[in-house]
C-alpha cells in the first residue's frame, strides 16, 4: 500500500489569558498575517485543546510545534529548537506548559494508534511570566518575528515556497 503524503503542520499552542503562555498562538497569527503558504502547509491555533489536537498530529508530518518551555537557568526570551526525541530522552523538560495534557503525551497516544508523525520539531521560547494577563512580556514578544523567520526558513529547507504578503505591515 502506498504511503499517504501528509501536509506539513505548524501548531501554535498556549493560553491567551496567561501572558507569555500565549506565545505559540501569537506566532501562528503572525505567520498567517505576514506570509502566503502553499496548500501543502497547514497552520493551526491549538490553544489549550489538549487531546483534541490528536487528529491534527495524526494527519500532518512533519509537525512544527510552537510553545513556551521552562528551562532552568535559561534567560526569559531565549529561543530553543529541539525534537520530540530530545524532549522525551530527558534533555528537555517534558511538560512545556500547563496544558491539561502535555503534547508529548498526546504524541504517545498517536504512536499507540500507529498514526503518529515521524518528525516533530519544537520551536520554543523561555517565558518571563505565566501570570494572568493578555500581554506578553517584552522579552518574549520580541521573539515572535524571530521564531516565525526560523519556521519559514525550515519550510524553505524542505522545498516549500513561502512568500511574504505584499501588504505586510512588517515588511
Amino acid at each position: 500500500m502506498e504511503k499517504e503524503i501528509k501536509k506539513i503542520g505548524i501548531l501554535g499552542i498556549g493560553n491567551l489569558l496567561l501572558s507569555d503562555e500565549s506565545f505559540g498562538i501569537h506566532v501562528v497569527r503572525y505567520l498567517e498575517e505576514e506570509y502566503l503558504f502553499p496548500d501543502s502547509v497547514t497552520i493551526m491555533d491549538g490553544g489549550t485543546a489538549g487531546i483534541y489536537m490528536a487528529p491534527f498530529l495524526e494527519t500532518h508530518d512533519p509537525i512544527f510545534i510552537v510553545d513556551v518551555v521552562n528551562l532552568q537557568d535559561a534567560a526569559p526570551g531565549s529561543l530553543y529548537t529541539f525534537t520530540a526525541e530530545e524532549a522525551k530522552n530527558g534533555s528537555m523538560q517534558t511538560r512545556m506548559s500547563p496544558h491539561q495534557l502535555g503534547i508529548l503525551e498526546i504524541l504517545d497516544i498517536c504512536k499507540l494508534r500507529e498514526i503518529s508523525p515521524e518528525t516533530v520539531e519544537f520551536f520554543c521560547v523561555v517565558p518571563e511570566s505565566l501570570a494572568t494577563g493578555l500581554e506578553m512580556s517584552d522579552s518574549v514578544a520580541s521573539q515572535v518575528e524571530k521564531i516565525s523567520d526560523l519556521l519559514v526558513q525550515r519550510l524553505r529547507e524542505l522545498g516549500h515556497e513561502i512568500d511574504r504578503k505584499k501588504t505586510s505591515s512588517h515588511a
